[in-house]
């Protein structure tokens, strides 16, 4: 078992220097007849992704939420040491060709070649709002390919946005001309808390405050809010492939050099806050509009499924649709959050060409007990059959919990996952985050699980 390196500066709800070490036990987690799970590393600070090199060396990205000082690290000699650093909070993602390391991190991409030299190959993305830039993959002609989140949630900035007082001109672009319906939305001002009946309206695809009028044009950009983008290795050409999508948290090609994607869909908050929204994985086909901010797995969302529990129904900001959106390949319940998936093309480990996700659990702020929902979705690693087009679980709880709730020993925050040269599959998990804020973590709780086959047949 690899041992993760100390670290001296260390966050926790009271900012104090307090080691809090996380209770682990395989047996806890149930896992389909035929596997075993263990862990394999442990003690990391909110892990993010991981990859093999071409030596088998391993290599993990500390995201950067539990420390705030996001790096890259290596195995070497039983512990991990810290090979670059100095990244924009969060690390989303990390991956691997022809000896170079490709780092995804807020508003940048950056390679890192093996002489320890750097190169910030994509700058300026849009991923200072609620969502940020994928990690890449590579497709067969050698080009990466990256997913762009947006910045709120449904196209609105409002007062559920914690960044509106520091970028308070951010917002969301449009992938394509677009007209707009022109609503305006009312909160009270938190720009100016000090001034008592200051109410502020907020349009669509407009800076906060900032109210539309009917029949606006909003014109293409191509670093477009919820975008599929591509470019070459070196990080020119950057071109868009689709957009349309909340948060297309990763992408993959299959053996055929098909493109799949996640999405994860809306949240029942802020200003325009849309209910029951599925979480979705998607066969990409390019040029396409994929739905944000007015659809839902293919669905418009002023259905009456997705009314808030507010009673508010939600309308549609888009007075003309680029086109009618494709639907999703598989949907997955609200609050999956869907972080990676990968397929499996080893016959000896599962059927070939099914894909397996790992679902990361609700990122909705809020306790245990306030509604978040904590069972039926997220916290496990869910298989795709392609062929039947439907979804299993495949590790999950025992108790169906997360391990800080149930007070297990079993998964927490799955946000990755890959096969290894050895043919198991390994299971990044980013460990605790704070009660009630999903986006920071406890440091030294990140854990890397093994999974791997039994004698016993499924």
């Amino acid at each position: 078992m690899i041992q993760g390196r100390n670290r001296n500066k260390i966050h926790s709800c009271n900012d104090e220097n307090t080691m809090f070490e996380r209770h682990l036990d395989p047996s806890d987690i149930y896992i389909l007849r035929g596997y075993g799970i263990e862990v394999f590393i442990n003690n990391l600070d909110s892990p993010s992704s991981m990859v093999f090199d071409e030596e088998g060396n391993i290599l993990i990205s500390d995201s950067g939420r539990a420390t705030g000082e996001p790096r890259i690290l290596k195995s070497a000699n039983g512990h991990l040491e810290t090979i670059a650093e100095d990244f924009v909070t969060p690390i989303s993602g990390i991956n691997y060709l022809n000896g170079v390391l490709y780092v995804s991190h807020r508003g940048f991409i950056t390679k890192i070649y093996k002489d320890g030299t750097r190169q910030n190959i994509i700058m300026g993305l849009p991923s200072n709002g609620d969502h940020v830039n994928s990690p890449v993959t590579f497709s067969p002609d050698n080009k990466l390919y990256f997913g762009q989140g947006t910045v709120t949630n449904s196209g609105v900035v409002g007062n559920d946005n914690k960044w509106v007082t520091v970028s308070p001109l951010l917002c969301d672009y449009t992938g394509d001309y677009v007209m707009l319906n022109g609503q305006n939305f009312l909160t009270d001002n938190i720009l100016t808390e000090a001034v008592t009946d200051d109410p502020a309206l907020t349009g669509a695809f407009s800076p906060y405050g900032i109210p539309n009028i009917e029949f606006e044009i909003r014109r293409r950009y191509i670093k477009a809010s919820g975008s599929i983008l591509r470019a070459n290795l070196d990080g020119s050409n950057l071109e868009q492939v689709a957009w349309g999508f909340r948060d297309p948290a990763f992408l993959n090609f299959d053996n055929s050099g098909q493109l799949y994607s996640v999405n994860n869909g809306f949240n029942p908050v802020g200003s325009r806050p849309i209910e029951n929204a599925s979480d979705d994985f998607y066969y990409i086909t390019p040029n396409q509009w994929y739905g944000w901010p007015d659809f839902s797995g293919g669905e418009p969302v002023d259905s009456p499924r997705y009314t808030p529990a507010t009673g508010t129904q939600p309308t549609l900001i888009f007075k003309n649709q680029p086109n009618v959106p494709p639907r999703p390949y598989v949907r997955f319940p609200p609050n999956s959050t869907l972080s990676s998936f990968q397929f499996n093309y080893n016959r000896s480990f599962s059927t070939y060409g099914d894909v397996y996700v790992t679902e990361f659990g609700s990122t909705i702020d809020g306790h245990f007990g306030e509604g978040t929902p904590y069972a039926g979705s997220g916290h496990r690693v869910s298989k795709i059959d392609m062929k039947a087009r439907n979804i299993s679980t495949f590790a999950i709880n025992k108790n169906g919990f997360p391990s800080s709730i149930a007070r297990s020993g079993g998964l927490e925050r799955p946000v990755h996952l890959l096969f290894g040269p050895d043919g198991a599959m390994y299971i990044v998990d980013m460990g605790y985050n704070l009660d009630g804020d999903p986006s920071v973590f406890i440091p030294r709780t990140g854990v890397v699980w093994r999974v791997y086959r039994t004698a016993e047949s499924i």
